[in-house]
């Protein structure tokens, strides 16, 4: 996978969370250099694992991982013609002991989790080295019986330090030297003992001075009497480095001979405690496996994304069963950037063979090529260099996309002039389409809701908003396109009505041709406390005429009011009454920029204009051209000569 996605998707923090699970520093390594896989049948194997190494922590918490740290640099010590150490070989000693316990511990795990405990049978035991180790080295140390020699020499240095120990003690305890010793311990200098004589009668001993206090009160004297002795010790020392060296030799050379089993061993050992990290964060994410295909099928169950935590919205979503790209849209901080990420984090963590916090019964595809454009679409700067950023990226994106690729673009064509951004988004997902990418995006624009709405292959989403508290939910709706709710918000902050109004009579004129739907939240992105005036007066004109008496002609035919929002049967859309009924029985009809003359027949009522309008509100704002409107008030002040106002009704 490429560098930007995995930055974007902040799969190295997982990797950090991961690696905090295992034991050795060598594994910590290995999973820094953690990529996922585009190979089928290398990701079940790792998922297997995974899934296998969970279910025996279940049973049994304590694996016995081997200590590792250090030991890889220990088996090159050889190389460099030098003999390993005491502490170094029981390293050594540790892992063969530790693979010992590891098959024992796998062997009643065989039915459990058969490919897991197979791996304990690819070490070796190695029970020639771990027995000779173990008998010549204790506690750090070359053991006294590690060859007879050595025990021999030791004895010899035990004799004579004894005989050193029992001459200094007759010194100390001897009356002619009470007086110029500044105290009665014996201690050592370079190796050799010495006493500690008072500097004023350093001429009274007959002995060497090696060392003297930091205030020259006291000297510390190897008597003569005891150098002889002490030099034998010196003697005795340097036989038993030659005795320690031969044996450290001997087994260091047994070691180098089993230098390929040792690396097999501590690589497998490596694997286990990358396999059971790997439980390990499955168990603290509460994650699962899934089923794999490579079909572009993605069907995620209450997913979670990994590092929210326990407070994160579950995310159910689909992609591939039936459309091959989903365009997300919603307002802002509603949880669009979060659904994306959780979508291609979850897909890089099921690659590399981990579990992810999903739901049973969720799926994911296998992609070759995972390629991802997130930036800040929140952000109130957008500067130039911020938008060329994005479009480089996408650029490289197209030349590179092809099938079996995941797309994830985040507020496609933000950043730059709304019509020109609007059309380069079409077009950015019309030619990844054509290249056979699966393709994930969200959007603010509406024009491009309509296009998924109305584009074959294509899927609309959208976050759940609750206009009752006006809080965004954070949960995808598929097949919904969403709203920016940015009217019920001004609303809410106290923005003048007629405002509000207007800005939905421009939006809804500006609309995108044939399709309909992002035109039909003007009644619910309107405050309710904003409107109750309206509703009321709007229920007394319906209970009105609910208590007028009804023959079988007003059954059978609506009656429409100049600002009414009806439904046209012909041109499966929404428009708004302009002009009353004519004698051919059609009304007037704006649909988008465009007016129609439509049979009454033809049309359904869907929201009466007193509910969309004030009272005594000026309908022209609705229906005619800010153009039209000028001409119109000139014309009523004076002739003016040559002007006109031309309207197209089909």
């Amino acid at each position: 996978m490429n560098t930007q996605t995995i930055n974007m998707l902040e799969y190295n923090k997982i990797k950090e969370n991961l690696g905090s699970y295992a034991m050795n520093s060598a594994t910590k390594k290995m999973i820094e250099k953690l990529e996922p896989s585009s190979d089928l049948s290398v990701i079940k194997s790792w998922m297997l694992d995974t899934t296998e190494a969970k279910l025996i922590l279940e049973k049994s918490a304590s694996v016995p991982i081997a200590n590792l740290n250090g030991l890889e640099q220990v088996l090159d010590v050889h190389k460099k013609g030098l003999n390993l150490t005491a502490e170094q070989l029981t390293l050594i000693y540790g892992l063969l002991e530790n693979v010992s316990r590891m098959q024992r511990y796998m062997k009643d795990k065989i039915y459990l989790a058969p490919a897991v405990s197979s791996y304990a049978y690819s070490m070796f035991d190695l029970s020639d080295l771990k027995e000779e180790i173990y008998r010549c080295i204790r506690n750090g140390q070359v053991d006294d019986h590690a060859s007879k020699a050595l025990s021999k020499v030791r004895k010899k240095i035990a004799v004579a330090e004894e005989r050193i120990k029992s001459k200094l003690d007759n010194m100390m305890k001897s009356a002619a030297y009470r007086d110029m010793l500044q105290d009665s311990i014996v201690s050592m200098r370079d190796g050799r003992y010495v006493i500690p004589v008072k500097s004023k009668f350093k001429r009274n001993i007959d002995g060497q001075i090696l060392d003297s206090s930091s205030s020259g009160a006291t000297v510390y004297m190897e008597p003569n009497d005891i150098r002889k002795l002490q030099t034998e010790i010196s003697v005795l020392r340097a036989e038993e480095e030659i005795e320690i060296s031969i044996i450290l030799g001997v087994l260091t050379g047994m070691v180098a001979a089993y230098e390929r089993e040792l690396h097999v061993t501590i690589e497998a050992m490596i694997h286990y405690d990358y396999i059971f990290a790997k439980a390990k964060y499955s168990r603290v994410l509460d994650a699962r496996g899934v089923e794999i295909n490579q079909d572009n099928v993605i069907r995620i169950i209450n997913g979670k994304h990994p590092l929210l935590g326990e407070k994160c919205v579950p995310l159910n979503f689909n992609l591939g069963e039936g459309y091959q790209s989903l365009v997300i849209t919603g307002p802002n901080t509603g949880g669009k950037t979060v659904a994306i990420k959780t979508v291609g984090l979850l897909t890089l963590m099921v690659q590399s063979g981990m579990h992810v916090p999903v739901g049973e019964g969720s799926q994911f595809s296998v992609f070759r090529e995972l390629f991802v454009d997130i930036g800040d679409g929140q952000s109130i700067e957008q500067s130039l260099s911020t938008f060329s950023s994005h479009m480089t990226n996408i650029i490289s994106i197209m030349k590179k996309a092809g099938p079996q690729d995941l797309i994830i673009l985040d507020e496609l064509g933000a950043g730059t002039d709304p019509s020109e951004g609007m059309g380069l988004a079409v077009a950015i997902l019309e030619k990844l389409y054509s290249q056979g990418s699966m393709i994930l995006a969200t959007t603010h624009y509406s024009e491009i809701k309509e296009f998924a709405a109305a584009t074959p292959g294509f899927e609309n989403g959208s976050m759940e908003f609750d206009l009752e508290t006006l809080q965004p939910m954070y949960r995808l709706i598929i097949g919904k396109a969403g709203n920016s709710q940015a009217f019920a918000i001004a609303l809410k902050l106290g923005m003048d009505q007629e405002i509000i109004h207007r800005a939905q009579v421009v939006t809804d004129q500006n609309g995108y041709p044939h399709v309909d739907k992002a035109k039909e939240s003007i009644l619910s992105t309107i405050d309710r406390s904003g409107l109750e005036n309206l509703r009321e007066k709007a229920k007394s004109r319906v209970k009105k005429q609910q208590e007028k008496p009804r023959n079988s002609e007003d059954i059978q035919e609506e009656t429409f009011q100049v600002g009414d929002r009806v439904y046209l049967s012909s041109l499966k859309t929404a428009g708004i009454i302009y002009e009353l009924e004519n004698k051919h029985g059609e009304f007037g009809v704006m649909v988008g920029e465009k007016k129609h003359m439509i049979h009454k027949k033809r049309l359904k009522l869907h929201i009466q204009s007193n509910m969309l309008y004030p009272e005594n509100y000026d309908m022209d704002i609705v229906f005619e051209s800010k153009e039209n409107r000028k001409k119109d008030k000139l014309m009523n002040k004076r002739h003016i000569e040559g002007l006109s106002i031309e309207r197209e009704i089909d």
